[in-house]
């Protein structure tokens, strides 16, 4: 095996594991947040449903 056919090898194998990553992250997402949200199109929409601490709303003073 030449180090090109490593190569190739390696990149499919970083390919796979992306992939599995991206699937689990949207099942994940899928399983966390509310489908009207995720298609919101409504700008702000989200930023204002997903505030924690609601005085730092508007940012720093």
């Amino acid at each position: 095996m030449n180090q090109f056919q490593m190569l190739e090898y390696a990149a499919w194998a970083l390919s796979a594991v992306l992939g599995l990553w991206m699937l689990l992250d949207m099942i994940k997402t899928n399983r966390t947040y509310d489908e009207d949200l995720l298609t919101s199109s409504k700008e702000g929409q989200i930023d204002d449903a997903l505030v924690i601490d609601p005085p730092h709303q508007g940012g720093h003073k």
